[in-house]
């Protein structure tokens, strides 16, 4: 071998590069010269050292890999709560099936997951500027102030209630969108109120403001493909400045006057008219039973005059001397009579009689039979 003969000189002068110098007390191998170890001796010596040299041997080797191992298996399992959803990203690109509830796996480093929660979220907007506020010391901020199409200041509260629909969307198509959906909100109730009295927000139409603000708001978050769904918008409190609360609650006060005095003249009104037309009725209904008396009287009298008519034609004179009797009954019944004999010729009876006087007892008699 090659280095059989790596000596200097002739046999057992010099030293190897394994030998020892001459004159050392090293071992020696043949008969005079310094011979090296074969390569299969060293390989067995360094396998032997470096065993000996590692505690535990092959089980520190098999621990690492084990670390290893889990560290990857906890990276890549991974759990969806009941309100997420989770978007699993390849390579940094999304996926386009969502992963539902529960244990899912991913191969990652190459794959990882983004968590989106589901649930309805809850954005106030403007402070609250009842007189109860007010009156507590609590801090006006100027977040809720807004101009109304009358040209009145408007301190409105509100609040959005919003969801995800789109994780991909919510995740990646704008930065921070929570606060686009604040934003978003903020602008389109300036706008509607822009467009409305003052009193539409007070009281007369919220309703209608939160159903135009939500429709606005949606429109514009759709525009940015923001992936969110605006499910209601609510106002909480919508009242003037507080430099001038007083004298708006002092208007408010006489508009309320004003509404229950036009109340008690409607009251009043229909309580006359209910009177008027329960009059009328009464004597509609008297005017008919009149006629109906009436009437009735007049056809009873035609048909007692046809029957007298049919009687005179049967016997005119009978019917004629009967109806003289009656008449003469009907004006002689009902008057004072004075009876002289005309046969005794004025015997016991004195030239001028006292009518009068004897009219008067004769009908004071009458009382007394009454």
């Amino acid at each position: 071998m090659p280095w059989d003969n790596n000596s200097s000189g002739g046999g057992g002068g010099g030293g190897g590069p394994w030998g020892q110098s001459p004159g050392g007390g090293g071992p020696r191998r043949g008969g005079g010269g310094n011979t090296p170890p074969n390569l299969e001796e060293l390989l067995n010596r360094g396998r032997d050292q470096f065993q000996g040299g590692l505690p535990g041997g092959r089980w520190v080797i098999v621990g690492v890999i084990a670390a290893l191992v889990l560290g990857w298996v906890s990276q890549s399992i991974y759990t969806v709560e009941p309100q997420e959803l989770g978007v699993e990203l390849f390579l940094g690109q999304p996926k386009d099936q969502l992963s539902e509830p529960g244990l899912q796996f991913i191969f990652w480093p190459f794959e990882t997951v983004e968590k989106v929660s589901i649930t309805e979220n809850r954005i106030q907007i403007g402070s609250l500027t009842t007189s109860a506020t007010r009156a507590a010391g609590r801090t006006q901020t100027d977040e809720g102030l807004m101009l109304s199409g009358d040209q009145n200041i408007v301190d409105v509260s509100f609040a959005v209630l919003w969801r995800v629909s789109d994780p991909a969307k919510y995740l990646f198509s704008v930065r921070e969108p929570d606060v686009m959906v604040r934003r978003a909100a903020e602008s389109a109730m300036r706008e509607v109120v822009g467009r409305r009295p003052a009193q539409d927000v007070y009281r007369d139409d919220r309703d209608g403001v939160g159903i135009d603000v939500q429709q606005i708001t949606q429109t514009i978050l759709d525009t940015y493909d923001t992936g969110v769904t605006v499910s209601q918008i609510t106002i909480a409190d919508a009242a003037p400045p507080a430099q001038v609360s007083d004298a708006f609650e002092e208007v408010q006060r006489a508009e309320q006057d004003e509404d229950r005095f036009q109340e008690e003249a409607r009251q009043y009104a229909n309580t006359r008219l209910g009177d008027a037309r329960g009059q009328a009725a009464q004597m509609r209904e008297e005017a008919a039973a009149y006629k109906n008396r009436v009437v009735q009287e007049a056809e009873g009298e035609a048909a007692r005059f046809i029957s007298v008519y049919r009687e005179y034609a049967q016997a005119p004179e009978v019917t004629r001397k009967r109806l003289f009797l009656e008449t003469m009954e009907g004006v002689i019944g009902n008057s004072n009579r004075i009876i002289i004999d005309q046969e005794a010729n004025g015997t016991g009876v004195l030239p001028y009689l006292p009518l009068p006087e004897v009219q008067a007892r004769s009908q004071s008699s009458q009382g007394v039979n009454q």
